[in-house]
Order: structure tokens, then C-alpha cells, then sequence
């Protein structure tokens, strides 16, 4: 199979410790990079879950979320669009 060269910019730290772990496993940077193509077209996705770790203000409200989800009965209530807005200039 022909093969092309293609040029990817990165972040020299990151560079450094991703050839560091490939070479561990037994793997050039090239072949790595290789795989990782192989197994997304493959699977038609990025073969991993992408997350960034939550700020303290995302953090919160996910941990209002998942209370207000253990008690609904907690969670306040509007009759109106207009009820919940008046509310919220509060």
C-alpha cells in the first residue's frame, strides 16, 4: 500500500510524552497515529469518550441537578412562562 506523508502540529510536551508511551507499548508515533485513524473509521467515531474536566460552576450544577433529580418534590413550580420570567428577575 503507498502511504503520504502528512504534517500535524503539536504541542512539543505532548509530543515528548506521547512518543515516550508509544515507545513503551512498542509503537513508533507514525504507527500510533495509524492505529488510531484505522479504529475511527472503523467505528465511524472517535474510538474514546472526549471530556474535559468540569469547573467548579459546572461542577455545582450538576450536583443541584442530581439532587433536584433525588427529590422532585422539591423542585419549584411555575403555572406560566410568564410566572417562571418574573421569578427569574427576582
Amino acid at each position: 500500500m503507498a502511504k503520504v506523508n502528512t504534517n500535524i502540529s503539536l504541542d512539543p510536551k505532548l509530543k515528548k510524552e506521547a512518543v515516550e508511551l508509544f515507545h513503551s507499548m512498542g509503537l513508533d508515533l507514525s504507527t500510533a497515529i495509524t492505529l488510531f485513524l484505522h479504529q475511527s473509521v472503523r467505528e465511524r467515531r472517535i474510538p474514546f469518550e472526549i471530556y474535559e474536566v468540569p469547573n467548579r460552576k459546572t461542577i455545582k450544577a450538576i450536583k443541584e441537578a442530581e439532587k433536584s433529580m433525588k427529590h422532585p418534590e422539591k423542585l419549584k413550580t411555575y403555572k406560566s412562562v410568564k410566572e417562571l420570567f418574573d421569578d427569574l428577575k427576582k
